[in-house]
């Protein structure tokens, strides 16, 4: 069976960016694991909770197929945090999908891993990743190799399904 780790911010997470691409790649036979900075119960930003079966610091990458990290204000948590930019660097260099949606692409950028990447993001994250040294586009869903970006929630199938597209080829 196919795993993935969904990284996500204890609180202010997106919950369509959660909830559609796990219902995606649930549907289809694939376990989703989520991670964030605490186990137990995280809230995202229209109310939605679920539960947080690891910390970021548990996760080992062999484990797991693909890694998304969804995004929301809340994501702002991983910008920096050495864990969360050390999984992205490690899930890159194996060749796992490492994806990102909303302003967690930022999350990839300061990992180092979109250098000479076609990407995009949430507007605000614009500069972090022409900063990073991707070729920022703006576009709703850019897929560039293993790296798998979107811009928005109004893109969470689609992103959810080229998750899924990545995992199982």
């Amino acid at each position: 069976m196919k795993k993935v780790v969904f990284i996500t911010a204890p609180e202010i997470f997106r919950d369509e960016e959660y909830a559609k691409p796990k219902e995606i790649l649930e549907s289809a036979g694939v376990k989703v694991v989520t991670a964030s900075t605490k186990k137990g119960e995280i809230s995202g930003r229209f109310g939605m909770k679920t539960v947080s079966d690891m910390t970021v610091d548990e996760v080992n990458p062999d484990d797991f197929d693909a890694i998304v990290y969804v995004g929301g204000s809340g994501a702002s948590v991983f910008f920096e945090n050495p864990a969360a930019l050390n999984l992205a660097k490690t899930f890159f260099a194996s060749g796992k999908p490492t994806t990102a949606i909303c302003i967690a692409p930022t999350i990839l950028a300061n990992a180092g891993v979109l250098e000479g990447k076609t990407a995009t993001v949430f507007p605000d994250g614009k500069e972090a990743l022409v900063k990073g040294g991707a070729n920022y586009t703006g576009n709703p869903l850019e897929i560039d190799g293993n790296i798998i970006t979107a811009n928005a929630a109004e893109v969470s199938d689609e992103f959810g399904n080229a998750v899924l597209k990545a995992v199982n080829s």
